[in-house]
C-alpha cells in the first residue's frame, strides 16, 4: 500500500538528498553518504532530517509515510526556509549532540584527546588570514 517507509529516517536515503539544496549542501550530502551507517557524521546528517521532516511524529497513516521515507526527507530538505548554511549548521549541532553522546561513559583521557583533536581539525579548517593574526580569538 504504501512506498518503502520506516519509523525514522534511513541512511539508505542519504545520497537521495544530495540534489535537494545548493552545492555546500551537495558537498556534505556526498561525502556523508560514503560513510558507514554507525559515522557520527551520518548519525548526524539522519538526525537533522529525523527534525525536519518530523519523522517523530509520523505514522502509518498519515500523509507523509504515504509520501515514503525518500519523498518526505527530499521535500523536507528542499522546503527549509533558511540558507544552505543554516541547514549546515543544524548538521554540525546535531554532530555535536551525537559525539557528547557518544562520549558518554568515556574515560577523562580519552575525552582529552579527542578534544585534542577537535582542536587540530578546527586549526586546519580556518582560514590561513585568521591563523596569521595573533589576536584572533578563537570559538570555544
Amino acid at each position: 500500500m504504501y512506498p518503502e517507509s520506516e519509523i525514522l529516517f534511513p541512511p539508505r536515503c542519504i545520497p537521495l538528498l544530495a540534489e535537494a539544496r545548493g552545492k555546500a549542501w551537495k558537498t556534505l550530502v556526498r561525502r556523508v553518504a560514503r560513510l558507514p551507517e554507525d559515522h557520527p557524521d551520518t548519525l548526524a546528517l539522519s538526525l537533522t532530517v529525523i527534525r525536519l521532516a518530523g519523522c517523530l511524529t509520523c505514522d502509518m497513516d498519515s500523509y507523509r509515510a504515504s509520501l515514503g521515507c525518500a519523498a518526505c526527507s527530499q521535500r523536507a530538505v528542499a522546503g527549509f526556509k533558511g540558507t544552505d548554511e543554516q541547514l549546515i549548521r543544524r548538521f554540525e549541532e546535531a554532530r555535536e549532540e551525537i559525539e557528547a553522546y557518544l562520549n558518554q561513559g568515556t574515560s577523562p583521557a580519552a575525552k582529552r584527546k579527542a578534544a585534542s583533536r577537535k582542536a587540530q581539525a578546527s586549526r586546519s579548517t580556518a582560514s590561513p588570514k585568521a591563523a596569521q593574526q595573533p589576536g584572533a580569538s578563537r570559538k570555544r
